[in-house]
């Protein structure tokens, strides 16, 4: 039996939980997140947290038994305390810039990079070289952190681009001038 799928996930004040059928919602002070579950799970919800089971003991299910709790349980820290991802940007001209719902970026390119953030996130430009991105749907802030990182990943010669903030950039030497 999945280790992870047997414990509960606690609810922590200011959070509601609904479900109705396999599809369950949850709202709380940072926004409200809906997701359906899988076939063979069972949700059950008690007052102060909930419990999955599976119906049946086939290999799909148990397969994605411990996923879908730990999908539960990120649906509701992130309505309560939100997920964040920082990145940094590196690089001479490199910056960042907040205008509205959208992030300006200067990447060494001819022009001015402009990334539409999905709603639900929210970036804030502390310094003009990193950026946080905030939002309660964790997968979503992965993807959109992702997606920015792709417009100039950071490259092992001269380390520019744009890095998550723990990551680290293996450097190459570049070629050797007058090895003869």
């Amino acid at each position: 039996m999945s280790r992870i799928g047997k414990q509960p996930v606690r609810i922590p004040g200011g959070v509601t939980v609904e479900g109705a059928g396999s599809v369950v919602r949850v709202k709380g002070p940072k926004g409200s997140l809906e997701w359906t579950c899988p076939p063979g799970i069972q949700v059950n919800r008690t007052d102060r947290e909930i419990r999955l089971q599976r119906t049946n003991d086939g290999r799909e299910t148990r397969a994605i038994h411990g996923l879908t709790r730990k999908l539960l349980a990120n649906m509701v820290q992130g309505v309560s305390a939100g997920f964040s991802c920082v990145l940094e940007i590196n690089g001479v001209g490199y910056r960042a810039e907040a205008k509205g719902r959208d992030l300006q970026l200067a990447l060494g390119f001819s022009h001015p990079v402009v990334f539409a953030l999905p709603p639900g996130i929210t970036a804030r430009v502390e310094k003009q070289t990193v950026v946080t991105l905030e939002g309660a749907d964790r997968q979503l802030l992965g993807q959109t952190a992702a997606a920015i990182r792709r417009l100039r990943p950071g490259e092992p010669y001269k380390g520019k681009g744009i890095k998550y903030a723990n990551e680290v950039i293996r450097r190459k030497a570049g070629k050797a001038a007058g090895s003869r």
